[in-house]
């Protein structure tokens, strides 16, 4: 819980400052987009997206949308075709989101993209959205700013009624527009439509000159607002291991021998934030992989939700 409860910041410069500082410590910030308030934390440091979770509690890692500010600051970290230039040029600032390839040199926390090698990115419509993302100049991965299973805030009020205690502040420019959630558009292949939203599909289709391919149940799972994505090493995984056994390599959690640890000090949201890199860099050694046991509490209960997932009897 944050010490003296969450700050309400006036979306004025003084305010907007400020949260951009408290966004630089690592700290969490509930601002307006044009059509929900945002829990926004910055989308490269890993134990703040994981807070993200922690804070909206019953937590999952499925990608997140990193909020920028301008066409160039998302050219930082994805790759840029021309039907990106062509559908930002048409459609941004607002609710549309695209999917596409990380540069090599992304920086961005792999708890915001759940491990893909992908990253949903937007720039928001909203002057005080814009202000802060342009004062961070960084991104900012935010879902909305309430409860899991709550009612999606569109005030500060809102925000404030399930998030207070648990964030450091809530910037506050009065009601957002209800509007729909940003239609997701995927570009790192075939462009297909991963989620209907706030701009409608004929117009990008007009845009690209083409239909959309439509994301279908048994596509891969790669945006925010489909079912979770599976995340599995090409070598088996066991879990609650207290030792390796025969060739394999050990992930461990808090004071214990192993091969590579997600938190020796036994520290959740470092485990979260170490989460996915690790699977990565075991992965990468070809051996099988055992996992010692996490709590099953709090941020344990994502992260052993993911390793149950990645543990699971493989199709085919």
């Amino acid at each position: 819980m944050i010490p003296n409860g969450t700050l309400t910041l006036n979306a004025d410069p003084a305010g907007i400052t400020q949260a951009a500082d408290l966004l630089r410590q690592g700290l969490l910030v509930a601002f307006p987009t044009e059509t929900v308030y945002g829990l926004g934390g910055d989308a490269r440091n890993g134990e703040a997206v994981a807070s993200i979770y922690a804070a909206k509690g019953r937590p999952s890692f499925n990608p997140l949308i990193a909020h920028v500010a301008s066409i160039e600051a998302a050219q930082r970290f994805v790759t840029w075709p021309d039907q990106a230039e062509a559908l930002a040029a048409a459609f941004w600032p607002g609710p549309l989101t695209l999917v596409l390839p990380l540069r090599p040199d992304h920086g961005i926390s792999s708890l915001v993209t759940a491990g893909l090698n992908t990253l949903a990115v937007r720039v928001p419509a909203h002057p005080a959205a814009r202000a802060l993302l342009s004062e961070f100049d960084g991104p900012v991965a935010a879902p909305s700013a309430n409860p899991s299973g709550q009612i999606s805030p569109t005030t500060a009020a809102h925000a404030l009624s399930g998030l207070n205690g648990r964030i450091a502040a809530v910037l506050d420019d009065g009601p957002c527009g209800v509007g729909l959630e940003s239609t997701i558009v995927g570009l790192a292949g075939e462009p297909a439509l991963l989620r209907p939203g706030g701009v409608a599909l004929e117009q990008i289709d007009a845009v690209l000159d083409t239909q959309l391919h439509h994301h279908q149940p048994g596509d891969a799972l790669n945006a925010p607002g489909q079912l979770q994505s599976h995340y599995a090493p090409d070598a088996p995984v066991r879990l609650n291991a207290s030792t390796a056994q025969g060739d394999e390599v050990l992930l461990g959690f808090g004071p214990v021998d192993c091969d590579l640890n997600l938190s020796a000090k036994g520290d959740l949201a470092e485990a979260a934030a170490n989460l996915f890199a690790a699977l990565h860099s075991l992965n990468d050694t070809g051996r099988p992989i055992a996992v010692t046991q996490i709590p099953e509490h709090g941020l344990g209960a994502a992260i052993n939700d993911r390793l149950r997932r990645a543990a699971a009897p493989r199709n085919g």
